[in-house]
């Protein structure tokens, strides 16, 4: 069936709240005071949004406390908790179109994206998680006869999640889902840059049944909102997607706070090593620039670094430079198109500063480096390449957008130090026909993730973070539990007959 997704647009827009979500109704901020939702399409405003403070996440934690400790939704069958997660699941499913166009338009990603990616991860995510509530048992310690030592999970209790603008649905849904199964209360802060899908997915979760309270939205900047968060004396838990330098305060306020759980899925300069025995060159240099410029290249595991094997450079960055056509900035409206807008003009004018030091530092621009649909009022790139040395700017740094830089490398040994040499250890990728020499570089590489001849495989089965400054714990996979619960172990005497 086609969709006229800009009349489907011009729906989402009417129907626009941007109010927060606390005890299941939608209310203003405390003070009343709001920010301007900007649409990156074309740089009007979509909305006004409540700019949650301090006031409201007490207010907020106040209420999801309460829905904690009274049990409504902790002490509730297993087997009714999956119900309501899963039709949690199946009614983003019956919503996709809206929650596509509404990501499309906050955002700017391309809506075809949106669909088949974000929208369809989001329910997969909830409804996995769902399924393994009543699937996932606890322990019974070997102990002598005289005693039963029990091994248990519990939830930890008031959860703050706060997550990035880059992949707003799917990044919710990798913190809730697993938080939410596991029995615990909800606090999410949205990026002010890309609140509004949170609010529709909030009201789905009250219509599936999750009781009011257990799940709450609050909109707000950083500095406010979540700093009020990471430094709540009565939130246990709190789940952040988003910079190393933010995680960095998140996790300093939460031990100078109630010493609460900090989990923290950070940045990344990921490698991308292509040694000239790859089995397939077309495929690898597909790969090299698709992951790189999908999502306009505002994706922490991009792999933005590529280390290609100085026998097979020329023929190497010919086939990927062949590919930047093929993600030609256009109308993310458009089911066609494969590259939209830049989230705001602040990232767009951090990604161009990035372009013009790369250009500055003599590295060698072989595609993009400029602004595009500059007429439309909207945030677009083109997608860049440079060839590149280890030392500049755009190789140190995360530049969150379509930025490439290639580096050649010489021995397998070099290839490795090159991978290794960053402050993050996110994601990486190798490409050889040598299963011992992908084996001893995938060994050898600190990241949480090593690709091997692909790059953009994944299952919610596999556990996501990082190394190094890229974080700590894991998104994804039933070790995405070991966060939001508490062991707890009960040691029962038992005696003689």
């Amino acid at each position: 069936m086609s969709i006229n997704w800009k009349e489907k647009a011009a729906q989402v827009k009417a129907n626009l709240d941007g109010r927060a979500f606390i005890n299941g109704v939608r209310v203003n901020a405390v003070d009343n005071d709001t920010f301007a939702c900007i649409s990156p399409l074309d740089g009007t405003k979509l909305i006004d949004i409540a700019r949650c403070k301090k006031a409201d996440v007490d207010n907020a934690v106040t209420v999801a406390r309460a829905a904690f400790e009274d049990g409504r939704w902790a002490h509730m069958s297993p087997k009714r908790r999956k119900e309501i997660l899963i039709k949690f699941a199946d009614l983003i499913v019956a919503n996709a179109h809206e929650l596509a166009v509404t990501e499309t338009l906050d955002m700017g990603k391309p809506v075809s994206n949106a669909l088949a990616v974000d929208v369809n991860a989001a329910q997969n995510t909830i409804r996995w998680f769902g399924e393994a509530i009543d699937k996932v048992y606890d322990e019974v310690a070997p102990t002598p006869r005289d005693s039963l030592a029990l091994i248990t999970r519990e939830p930890v209790g008031v959860v703050a999640a706060i997550v990035p603008w880059n992949y707003p649905l799917l990044m919710t849904s990798w913190k809730i889902a697993p938080a939410l199964a596991t029995g615990n209360s909800v606090i999410l802060k949205p990026s002010e840059k890309s609140p509004l899908t949170a609010f529709r997915l909030a009201e789905l979760a009250l219509e599936a049944g999750i009781p009011a309270g257990v799940f709450n939205v609050l909109p707000g900047y950083g500095h406010e909102a979540g700093a009020a968060m990471a430094e709540h004396m009565d939130i246990d838990c709190v789940a952040f997607t988003g910079s190393t330098a933010v995680g960095k305060r998140i996790m300093a306020a939460a031990a100078n706070s109630n010493l609460k759980r900090a989990w923290m899925e950070l940045g990344g300069k990921s490698p991308n090593i292509v040694f000239a025995d790859a089995p397939n060159l077309d495929e690898a240099a597909a790969a090299a620039a698709g992951n790189v410029f999908y999502n306009q290249g505002e994706s922490c595991n991009a792999p933005t670094r590529l280390y290609v094997e100085a026998s097979i450079k020329d023929e190497f960055m010919a086939k990927v430079a062949a590919h930047v056509a093929s993600f030609k900035p256009a109308d993310p409206l458009d089911g066609d198109t494969t590259m939209g807008a830049i989230v705001d003009d602040i990232q767009m004018n951090s990604v161009l500063k990035y372009i013009e030091s790369g250009k500055n530092e003599g590295a060698e621009l072989i595609a993009g480096g400029s602004r595009a649909r500059v007429e439309t009022g909207g945030y677009y790139i083109e997608p860049t390449i440079f060839i590149a040395k280890p030392e500049m700017t755009i190789v140190r740094e995360e530049i969150f957008g379509p930025v490439l830089a290639a580096m050649t490398f010489e021995t397998e040994a070099e290839a490795i130090a090159l991978a290794n040499d960053t402050e993050y250890g996110l994601q990486a990728a190798v490409w050889t026909a040598n299963i011992s020499k992908a084996h001893r570089v995938a060994r050898a590489i600190k990241a949480g993730t090593v690709h091997v001849n692909q790059y953009n495989d994944d299952d919610i089965t596999v556990p996501f973070g990082g190394y190094k400054q890229s974080g700590n714990g894991r998104d994804k996979s039933l070790h995405a539990l070991d966060k939001y619960t508490e062991l707890k172990t009960t040691w029962i005497k038992i005696d003689e007959a």
